[in-house]
């Protein structure tokens, strides 16, 4: 085990808090991660993904990160930590630099990006991501990569990414309260699309629908760049409510009864099959058809996917996902899932599992609701591999190496283009 290469990930959801340890392998350009610990702890402190108890939060983190740290046997001290939420904004910025020499230069792309990347940011919102989609030259538009080029005008357009400063401290302050520091805050459905998206899907047009326990996050590619983000104020805790409310049952038996019997799809439920519910003293044993629970949690789950569609339609891009839609998250789980999404959306779809450039123990991510934190792990490697950032790792029981945060390293953070 490289200890300067390892990377921790770590995504605090609105109902489990995970923690992934993983060690950066391979080349440059295409760094892999080997899985070493997994990490899992209930949240109690956190509402559709913003942090509302900074103790409780600060709890989940401990107890999900030192269960990654004992199946690793090493403790990291930084982590990358996923934020996502209501409060996520994006835009795009134009950037123009006059070209100095006959041909193009990075130093020339770097000036246009920086111009594009120095818009005014509120006080109350804070910068994580800045993507450079596509450059004109003169007046030649959608180049990937100008250097070498000959032109007199160079032009970025740029997507930046921002969040709300409160939401973002809170979630520093319960990482470092509970020994950690934050090397950086990632949007989760970007580590997710690390995860689960092929190169060609982001291509052709793809829509990413994240569905989690208390939001459900859409990132739409197309052209092989990000086009489009937004959240939808809606995940699996609403569908366990509605089961709650629908069949008299408590929070943890809806649970139980949606991971044990439950489907999304209801015509893939037979309709003579029937299912015990838990007994209650005044009710005694009772028994319902298990299509009731499906249809359930299907008109839910529609409802979810019709307002990420209507979302997806604002934007422009509903009629341009040509690999159609990958569901993932820890809701997405149930079965049925793809066949409703395919239905609403009107095109293809699939559930997004984690798996490649994954190695070690790869087996033990392989869920949807580890997209997001095997994302992070491999945006991580990412900044190991690229020199941006190095592992932070000691064998159990060691002492940490010192940390390395200079300006330069910063700068070279947002011109970085992963997504």
């Amino acid at each position: 085990m490289n200890l300067d290469r390892l990377v921790a990930g770590l995504d605090i959801g609105s109902a489990k808090t995970t923690a992934v340890i993983a060690e950066v392998v391979g080349d440059l350009k295409h760094p892999t991660v080997n899985i070493l610990g997994v990490g899992q702890a209930r949240t109690t402190g956190l509402r559709k993904g913003v942090v509302a108890d900074i103790e409780e939060t600060q709890r989940s983190i401990l107890k999900a990160m030192q269960d990654a740290e004992r199946m690793a046997g090493a403790q990291v001290e930084t982590v990358y930590a996923g934020i996502a939420g209501e409060h996520v904004q994006a835009m795009t910025s134009t950037g123009i630099a006059s070209v100095t020499g006959a041909e193009i230069t990075r130093g020339d792309v770097d000036r246009a990006n920086a111009v594009a990347r120095a818009q005014a940011i509120p006080q109350d919102r804070e910068l994580i991501h800045a993507i450079p989609q596509e450059y004109t030259v003169d007046k030649n538009l959608g180049i990937r990569d100008p250097v070498g080029m000959i032109g007199t005008r160079l032009e970025t357009e740029m997507y930046l990414v921002t969040i709300g400063a409160s939401p973002a401290m809170n979630l520093r302050k319960a990482v470092e309260r509970a020994g950690y520091k934050v090397g950086e805050l990632v949007l989760e459905p970007l580590a997710s699309a690390l995860s689960v998206l092929t190169d060609d899907e982001k291509e052709l047009g793809v829509a990413l629908v994240e569905m989690g326990a208390g939001t459900t996050d859409v990132a739409v590619f197309h052209e092989g760049k990000i086009r489009h983000l937004g959240t939808i104020g809606y995940g699996g805790l609403n569908v366990t409510s509605d089961l709650v409310h629908g069949l008299g049952v408590t929070q943890a038996d809806a649970e139980r009864l949606k991971e044990a019997y439950g489907a999304a799809f209801e015509p893939l439920v037979p309709h003579d099959e029937r299912i015990p519910l838990p007994s209650t003293g005044a009710q005694g044993d009772r028994e319902i058809p298990r299509s009731l629970l499906a249809h359930i949690i299907h008109q839910r789950t529609q409802e979810i996917f019709e307002l990420v569609s209507r979302e997806v339609e604002r934007a422009g891009f509903l009629s341009r996902l040509a690999a159609g839609v990958v569901v993932t998250g820890g809701a997405a789980a149930q079965p049925g899932t793809a066949d409703l999404a395919s239905e609403v959306f009107g095109t293809g779809a699939r559930i997004g599992m984690p798996g490649a450039d994954l190695g070690g123990l790869a087996d033990s991510v392989a869920d949807t609701r580890f997209a997001t934190v095997t994302g992070l792990v491999q945006y991580g490697a990412r900044r190991v591999a690229t020199g941006a950032a190095a592992g932070k790792g000691r064998r159990l029981a060691m002492q940490s190496a010192p940390s390395m945060d200079t300006i330069a390293v910063r700068f070279k953070t947002w011109l970085q283009d992963f997504f």
